[in-house]
């Protein structure tokens, strides 16, 4: 089912209905908007079925495209809402951290990455009142990865793929495929596999966490289980943006190798030291750098740092001593 999402590029998530025993299970909800929630009945209703009438919903990760409408569904029909242990942790910390303080902790941190003082200000100029709270549905399971999940009659089992967030997972259904296509069953795949996008990679932020988690390597963590998945070799993948499609080992090496390739371009990029800012600037996008949007730009920067960390830990870029705000320099 097409669920659409407001004011965004991508247009929709796909919902998928999986039939049960116990009744329809869905694989992620949409977002949480009227318009929304309007396709998501309507499009149950279309596959014989209703809202009212849900067993269970498994949320591939928290973002609000994929779990915004879940705690609706479960007000209305009862249903169970799943999530990875990971992601469920980012759930219950956006519940109980103010705006105010989340907002502090960016302008911070993008301060700290080189940003300038005009990219800065609007978020030191928040007024608590001005900043809305942020209440995303907490889960009442727990998608524990190679265990299979409650979903009587069908075999369904969860694969951690982290990396576009710390708790994302991949769904395998692992049934022969109707159309008796070559490969192991079906995949939902979310956000991690989709046909001709490359999800979003960046940092796993924590604004109470010890240097913002600067330990994490989200890229590493993408690229490891995108080899896994890969290996998985399912008949057909099921995403969650764009449509359907088989061979997922070659959409895999086709990621694998853009990732190398960007690190590559990055590491030529960093002959001379960049702070993250910089870095972002410099970045080939899907539009120049004055055409995005403020909000981009701050999801850009933080996908910089992310595969700065990658560089850093491949030990094929370093620090550079004393610099404030940190340059980064190719070895």
């Amino acid at each position: 089912m097409r669920v659409p999402i407001p004011d965004n590029p991508l247009g929709h998530t796909l919902v998928y209905v999986v039939d049960t025993d116990r009744g329809p299970v869905l694989v992620d909800a949409g977002w949480d908007d009227p318009a929304s929630w309007d396709a998501l009945a309507a499009g149950l209703v279309a596959c014989g079925t209703s809202v009212g009438e849900v067993y269970g919903v498994v949320v591939t990760h928290h973002h609000p495209d994929h779990h915004g409408l879940a705690g609706r569904v479960r007000e209305a029909s009862g249903a169970w809402i799943a999530l990875h242990a990971a992601d469920a942790e980012i759930v219950r910390r956006t519940r109980s951290t103010r705006p105010a303080h989340w907002y502090a902790y960016m302008a911070d941190k993008l301060a700290a990455a080189g940003a300038p003082a005009a990219h800065v200000a609007p978020l030191r100029a928040a007024r608590p009142r001005d900043l809305p709270g942020l209440s995303p549905a907490l889960p009442d399971r727990e998608i524990v990865p190679g265990e299979p999940l409650d979903l009587p009659g069908r075999r369904l089992r969860a694969v951690w793929t982290p990396g576009h967030t710390p708790g994302h997972v991949c769904l395998h259904l692992e049934e022969d495929h109707p159309a008796r296509l070559p490969g192991r069953g079906r995949l939902f795949s979310g956000d991690h596999l989709l046909p001709g996008i490359t999800p979003h990679i960046g940092l796993y932020e924590d604004p109470d966490g010890p240097e913002g988690a600067t330990g994490t390597d989200p890229l590493g963590d993408y690229l490891a289980s995108l080899e896994q998945i890969g290996a998985l070799t399912p008949a057909e993948v099921l995403p969650a943006h764009q449509h359907a499609f088989t061979d997922a080992p070659a959409r895999v090496r086709a990621l694998l190798a853009h990732h190398e390739d960007r690190l590559a371009s990055l590491l030529t990029l960093l002959s001379t030291p960049l702070t993250a800012w910089q870095l972002a600037e410099r970045m080939a996008w899907n539009r120049p750098w004055p055409e995005i949007p403020h909000g981009s730009r701050t999801i850009a920067v933080s996908e910089a740092e992310a595969h700065l960390r990658r560089l850093v830990k491949l030990g094929r870029a370093e620090t550079v001593t004393g610099s404030d705000p940190v340059t980064y320099v190719a070895v």
